[in-house]
């Protein structure tokens, strides 16, 4: 990172701020739990450190999403920020601030950008006729309907009056800035990512919205509310007291501000390299020194998502193994900046090898014996052997290089090495196995041998403990106790990693008692996690499937329309109400998914044939849905597909169905049906589909799709 030359070491972090259309999911806590442990390790070097994280809180999404629970989408906001920032708690998560886009302090700090940006003749009147993803709250070029190319989801159509912001003055200034500072955007595919998309150029950008209410009233005209993406990138200058006029907030501001890192997902690097540094030029205001684009958590071969249905939660794994547990398998399993793999079995193998059986019973047999041999006190070591000074010199090396590989946010390169001497300080221990006596050495050689060994080790351990600290504070913690060190979050105040060195654990220390740091994960671990999470998404899904039937009721829309509305809306019109239909014909054979593509000849004979049967435990695991069409169209040059966009009462998707031959896409529009949600996302004719519909396969193969004849609220699961 950039220094701030002759000023004072600060330094100032962020997370992005996460939107709350729904509760925190591993993939917040993958963003969030990596800064923490880079403002630990700075506050552990002297480094006075700000580190910020937040929700965001406005946008059209968040108003559709309260208005499916029932509730105004201040009261949404409230309840789902709060389990955001229960949830850092309960991880002891070390932020300075929370902010909150509705906060006073915030909604006032952004007028005030937004009027600077006004006065310097950055922003324009005028107004907007095209698509918008709601999902992503994002501008997309592209004709009605058209898909958005960040969450493969169909845009809506909206027509509005708009401020704009002048985005095309920027784009020379935009690539002279990455060319002058190349460390600006990492990773680099990132940054090419980044320098591809201005090159290709910029069209001014509209900030504000005038076809609902939920955000920031634009200062002087506040029919319109400034565009969500404004909103939220101001967090990282409003939170510090940017537009403030306490004395003490422009001083936070001063002293902070740029900031040294914004953490964030790469599916939102073009908001924050490409329209954020935009917005800071515009305001005459200097730019952060870097932007750092994490890659996905990816769980059942796709992104954790709630679109997916695929999310874990960190109370889980937390629960069940450990906050420690968590942040070390996400910090060094997963190559920082790269997408990873999460699953249950990774995660308890990792934390076996790495954390049981390596760490932890090295401290375990170490502490152990300095009790059991020496009364709990630290012997004097005597002089070195060549064992001992290669350990030590490993322990120098690793001094050396954890710091600089961890600051580039290299975390698994870094606990890599760490982790190394873990093992070479096991190996040093089991070879010289000081609980073991030969015959033919005298007492006194013993006991020496015991001393040098146990006391070395132990210091290899203080080493090993002082550079895991910023990954696993709570297990850190107990071992410093236990090698007699006192309170851990007493040395860190202390700067104790600016002179860590070896020698810190002296002759004569008395050592605390022994206690466990990573019991052992027994085989049912997994299980364990797995059934949380199923009996969380079975509590949510009820508790949405609630919500929604209650919002139904309490809405003069749950009466049955003599036609379905149109299947494109403005961002203000309402949600369709769902039309009655006349029962459909009865099958003749078993009920099949409708699947985009023809079924072969012999899966048909198979479902004549002898019943395959299945477990109950596997029928659970398909979730089914209530869902309600609301566009549906012919896809080009493929006479079997229609392009769906359903609503599932929490969100809405894109499916891909292979029912054209049968079925007319506007007669679809406003139908309720029956989807497999849980299917993981299929690609096809370049277009992603996310889940398939559910009919009875007809003699002739022709599909007829289940419905209802009751009024079943949007989401609703089938069992």
């Amino acid at each position: 990172m950039t220094d701030r030359g002759s000023a004072p070491s600060r330094f100032y972090l962020t997370t992005p701020i996460y939107y709350v259309n729904a509760r925190p999911h591993l993939g917040h806590a993958y963003s969030t739990i990596a800064c923490d442990a880079l403002a630990r390790r700075k506050r552990a070097m002297g480094v006075e450190t700000w580190f910020l994280t937040g929700t965001d809180e406005h946008g059209q999404k968040i108003e559709r999403s309260a208005k499916l629970a029932g509730c105004s989408p201040q009261e949404f906001a409230d309840k789902i920020s709060g389990e955001f920032r229960g949830l850092w708690d309960r991880l002891g998560l070390t932020y300075d601030d929370f902010i909150r886009t509705t906060e006073p302090r915030h909604v006032h700090r952004v007028q005030r950008l937004f009027a600077t940006l006004r006065d310097k003749g950055y922003i324009y009147k005028g107004s907007y006729t095209g698509q918008y993803c709601v999902s992503d709250e994002a501008y997309v070029d592209g004709p009605p309907g058209a898909i958005c190319p960040d969450c493969g989801r169909a845009t809506e159509t909206v027509n509005e009056e708009n401020y704009f912001f002048k985005l095309s003055a920027f784009e020379r200034k935009l690539l002279e800035f990455y060319d002058e500072n190349p460390g600006f955007v990492e990773p680099e595919s990132t940054r090419r990512e980044v320098i591809s998309f201005v090159r290709g150029g910029l069209k001014d950008l509209s900030v504000s919205r005038t076809t609902f209410d939920w955000g920031i009233p634009v200062p002087g005209d506040e029919k319109h509310v400034v565009y969500v993406w404004l909103d939220a990138l101001a967090n990282y200058i409003t939170a510090l007291g940017y537009g403030s006029d306490d004395p003490q907030d422009q001083e936070k501001f001063r002293k902070f501000w740029p900031a040294d890192l914004h953490l964030i997902g790469k599916e939102i690097s073009r908001f924050h390299c490409v329209y954020w540094p935009a917005f800071l030029m515009a305001a005459g205001l200097p730019l952060p020194r870097k932007v750092f684009a994490n890659g996905w958590l990816l769980f059942d071969q796709g992104k954790m998502s709630k679109s997916r249905g695929n999310i874990v939660r960190a109370e889980t794994v937390a629960e069940v193994l450990g906050a420690d547990a968590l942040r070390y398998f996400l910090l060094r399993e997963i190559p920082f900046g790269q997408d990873g793999n999460f699953s249950f079995d990774a995660l308890v193998q990792r934390y076996n090898a790495d954390l049981a059986n390596g760490y932890g019973n090295l401290v375990s047999r170490v502490v152990n014996m300095v009790h059991k041999y020496f009364g709990g006190v630290m012997p004097e070591a005597g002089a070195e052997t060549q064992a001992e000074t290669a350990l030590r010199a490993s322990a120098g090396r690793a001094m050396a290089a954890f710091g600089p590989v961890f600051d580039q946010l290299n975390f698994s390169e870094a606990l890599k090495s760490l982790w190394a001497l873990v093992a070479e300080t096991d190996g040093y221990l089991t070879a010289n196995a000081p609980w073991k006596k030969p015959p033919d050495r005298s007492e006194a050689d013993h006991a020496a041998l015991q001393a040098r060994v146990l006391a070395t080790a132990a210091e290899a351990i203080r080493i090993i403990t002082a550079l895991a600290y910023p990954i696993a504070p709570d297990a850190a913690a107990k071992v410093w106790r236990q090698l007699g060190q006192g309170e851990l979050a007493d040395a860190a105040k202390n700067n104790f990693l600016n002179h860590l060195a070896w020698g810190g654990l002296k002759p004569g220390t008395k050592f605390g008692e022994p206690a466990p740091l990573f019991p052992r994960a027994e085989k049912d671990a997994v299980e364990r996690m797995q059934k949380l999470e199923e009996e969380n998404q079975r509590s949510a899904v009820e508790a949405a499937s609630n919500a929604s039937a209650q919002a139904a009721m309490a809405s003069p829309e749950v009466k049955a329309p003599t036609e379905a509305k149109p299947a494109q809306k403005t961002a203000a019109a309402a949600e369709p109400p769902a039309p009655k239909f006349a029962e459909a014909p009865a099958p003749k054979a078993a009920a099949t998914v409708a699947a985009a593509e023809p079924v072969p000849a012999e899966a048909t004979a198979a479902a004549s044939a002898e019943p395959q049967y299945i477990a109950i435990d596997d029928l659970a695991k398909v979730d089914l849905r209530v869902a309600q069409i609301l566009v549906a169209e012919r896809i080009p040059k493929a006479d079997k597909l229609l392009r769906l966009e359903v609503d599932l009462g929490y969100e809405k998707r894109q499916i891909l169905a292979g029912i054209a031959q049968y079925y007319e896409p506007e007669k679809l529009i406003g139908r309720k049906i029956v989807i497999v949600a849980n299917l993981a996302p299929r690609k096809m004719r370049g277009l992603e589909s996310n889940g398939m519909l559910l009919a009875a396969s007809l003699e002739g193969g022709a599909p007829v799709l289940a419905g209802f004849l009751e009024e079943v609220p949007l989401g609703a699961r089938l069992k």
